[in-house]
Formats: C-alpha cells, sequence, structure tokens
C-alpha cells in the first residue's frame, strides 16, 4: 500500500512538471547556417534562465519564407515569437495578428538605451511597436583615402555638387574613376537614394497615387545619375555591374566611391587595410537632405501566444545589449542601440558613416515601397531595362523618368482602389 501511494505521488508530481514545461515557437525568415547557429546560442540562453522552457527554432528559407509563412498563418499555426521583416510589418500588424510591444517596452530597462531611429521605425504602424528591430541595413559610402589624396582632395564630399567634382578629380587619374556605379541587378537603390536626394523628399507618391518619378526633382536625381556615366566618371562596364562587381571595383582600387549597407564589409576588409578606406555618410542634395535606402528587421510577438510574458523574455534576450551585439556582428547589420558605438567592433571609420546618418535627422533612411505587388518585377526587370537603356543612350533621362513614373503609378492606384 505504501508503495502504491508512493509511486502516484511521484507519477502526481510528474504529471504537473510536465505541465509547467512550456515550449515557445520561434520562426526566423532571413536564414543562413552561420545566423541559424547564432540564432541557437543567443537561444540556449534564455532557456537556461527559464528552466522547463524550450525554444523549437523553424527555419524558413528566405525565398520561399513569405509564401510558406502565410501558409502557416492561414492554418492558424502561429508562432509566439517571429523574425520580421520589415516589408511585411505592415499586412500582420494591420490585421491584428500582433501583440503591442509598448506595455513591456514602458518596464524594460534598456528601451532607454534604443536608438531613437528603432523605436521610430518599430513603431511604423499606427505609431505603435509591434517590431522591436534588431539592427538596419543602410546605405552609405564607402571612400578610397588614396584615391582621393593622389586626386588631391582632403576629404570625402558632402554634397553631391562635391561628390560630383571629386569624382571628375579622380577620373583624370588613368584608369581610375569616381563611383562604383550598380547598373545591373540590385542597382535601384542607388537610383532612388540620389533622385529623392536630389528632389529633397523620400515620397514616392502624391495622394492621388501619381508618382513622383518625373517630377522635377526626382527627374533631376535620375539625370544626374545617368550623366555620371555618361562623363566617364563610372567604369563603362559597371552598367552591368551587380553587387560583387561593385564591391570588387571598389576594393581593386578601380573606383573611389561606394554606396553600399555594412555586408559589404566583409569582403572590403578582407581586402584593404583599414589605413586605405573610410565609410561617411552619404553625398547631401541641394536642399541639405539625403535618403540612403534602409532595410531592417526585427523581433515581433504574435497575439494568439498564449505565453505572452516569457515571448517578451525571449524577444528581451535576443533584443539585449549582449544578445543584439552577437547577432549583429554576426549578420552585418547596424545594432538598435546608442552604446553600439563604442564597441571596439563598431570603433573607428569603418562604421562612423552609418552611426552618423542614423544620429542625423537630415538624413532620412527611406524605405522603398516595397508593398505593392508590381514592385518586385519593377526592381528587378523594369528597372534594370529602363536604367540600362538611359546610361546607353538609347532613352534620354525624362523618357525614362516617364516609364518610371507611368509603371509606379498604375501600380499605385491598383493599391489604393483595394484600400
Amino acid at each position: 500500500m505504501k508503495t502504491l501511494i508512493t509511486t502516484a505521488l511521484f507519477a502526481s508530481l510528474m504529471a504537473g512538471s510536465a505541465l509547467a514545461d512550456t515550449t515557445l515557437k520561434l520562426v526566423e525568415v532571413i536564414t543562413s547556417p552561420e545566423r541559424t547557429e547564432t540564432l541557437k546560442s543567443i537561444v540556449s540562453k534564455f532557456e537556461a534562465e527559464n528552466p522547463g522552457t524550450t525554444v523549437e527554432i523553424i527555419s524558413l528559407p528566405w525565398n520561399e519564407a513569405f509564401q510558406k509563412f502565410a501558409t502557416m498563418v492561414s492554418a492558424g499555426d502561429t508562432p509566439d515569437v517571429m523574425e520580421m521583416p520589415d516589408t511585411w510589418l505592415s499586412l500582420y500588424a494591420n490585421n491584428g495578428m500582433l501583440e503591442s510591444l509598448e506595455p513591456y517596452l514602458a518596464k524594460w530597462e534598456n528601451t532607454k538605451e534604443l536608438t531613437p531611429r528603432a523605436l521610430e521605425l518599430g513603431r511604423d504602424v499606427k505609431d505603435t511597436a509591434y517590431m522591436l528591430p534588431y539592427g538596419f541595413y543602410l546605405r552609405a559610402m564607402f571612400y578610397n583615402k588614396k584615391l582621393l589624396a593622389e586626386a588631391g582632395i582632403s576629404e570625402p564630399p558632402k554634397t553631391m555638387e562635391e561628390f560630383t567634382k571629386a569624382s571628375e578629380a579622380v577620373s583624370k587619374i588613368p584608369g581610375k574613376y569616381g563611383y562604383c556605379m550598380r547598373g545591373g541587378p540590385g542597382g535601384l537603390n542607388g537610383w532612388m537614394i540620389f533622385g529623392a536626394s536630389m528632389a529633397g523628399n523620400n515620397a514616392y507618391f502624391s495622394e492621388d497615387g501619381t508618382s513622383t518619378m518625373n517630377s522635377e526633382g526626382w527627374a533631376k536625381g535620375l539625370e544626374w545619375m545617368v550623366n555620371l556615366y555618361k562623363n566617364g566618371l563610372a567604369p563603362k562596364d559597371s552598367v552591368n555591374w551587380g553587387f560583387n562587381e561593385v564591391v570588387a571595383g571598389f576594393y581593386s582600387g578601380t573606383c573611389a566611391f561606394l554606396d553600399q549597407d555594412p555586408d559589404a564589409l566583409i569582403a572590403i576588409a578582407e581586402r584593404m587595410s583599414t589605413d586605405d578606406f573610410g565609410v561617411a555618410p552619404l553625398p547631401k542634395g541641394p536642399d541639405g537632405k539625403s535618403f540612403p535606402t534602409i532595410g531592417y528587421a526585427g523581433w515581433s510577438m504574435f497575439s494568439a501566444s498564449e505565453n505572452k510574458d516569457l515571448s517578451w523574455k525571449l524577444i528581451a534576450t535576443l533584443q539585449g545589449k549582449e544578445g543584439n551585439l552577437e547577432w549583429n556582428k554576426r549578420i552585418g547589420a547596424l545594432p538598435a542601440y546608442t552604446s553600439a558605438e563604442q564597441d571596439p567592433f563598431y570603433a573607428g571609420d569603418q562604421f562612423k558613416g552609418w552611426f552618423e546618418e542614423l544620429n542625423d535627422p537630415n538624413t532620412i533612411p527611406t524605405v522603398m515601397p516595397t508593398y505593392l505587388e508590381e514592385f518586385a518585377y519593377f526592381k528587378d526587370s523594369v528597372a534594370i531595362k529602363t536604367s540600362q537603356e538611359a546610361l546607353l543612350g538609347d532613352i534620354t533621362p525624362k523618357e525614362l523618368a516617364d516609364q518610371w513614373a507611368d509603371y509606379l503609378t498604375k501600380a499605385q492606384q491598383k493599391h489604393l482602389a483595394k484600400q
């Protein structure tokens, strides 16, 4: 009898223990083997600090992630926490599927140490923090110190006018050019950056959905890009360059300037001495403003989670100073903390330009209109073909601006009609 009672008591205790165990589901969507291993490392610390809690990590391949995650959601299979790309935030937040993080941020000791930009972008929908950005992919200007010195230039250009003059000076050196132009795949960022900077405004559309691409300011920016190429300030074959080519063009010393995200640092720092290059803010347009394109992602909590407080603890571990720095150092993004600028990893000229941009009110990080169904085709097909035609002189800069405006106006007005 005593044995039966003891056995029953043990079974009861075990059942209670099992009921106390909790599994959180975490979905990552921007994936690579290194990212996943880093995520597992940070998550293991959370599990150690929260005995009885297990985190199930679901990794979706990025090129299939949008559809796969949408299928999960439609089947009611939502996670507790997910890696939220900037371009998905509006979709899930506006459908009431994400939990507001405001109550947690109000009590969290690290909130005040986040960059103002992190909080601003996380509150992009309804001015509510439905996402906590972990880092930023922001364009800034790499510059070759040796080439600038050889051309008699003492510092990187601060304005588009100075940029043109500096490019002209470098291009007088035999075999050298000012700008590593990305005329091929992925080249739209540069056109958008300099178009908006010349216009002094990053609005892609007017209220009725008409595109601004052929407005006076934007059209001047597109023409400025065409003239850089036509006047020999960029390598002739850069009309076809993609990411690998522009980065190689910079570290080989072919051209003095390159606008890129921090992920380009990996290849450049491996091949150039840190004494030979720096990163500065992008040059400003006539209105004293610049509009570097920015991409970001962060952590969101789904409102269907049955373990919200525990889910917040997971987000707080991922987004805590230690976790955030570990994560961003491995993935090549800028951290969300103001103190990151003092970290030895981010010190010096290599990251200076990006931190200056994030702290400059006249630098306005700009997200392209990726919410449009037709934007992917525009970015990866229409924009490449037509911009190359303009660079080669087959169409005029005005015709380029008109074609872009026509395409984007139709896409935006179709989008507005659905709202």
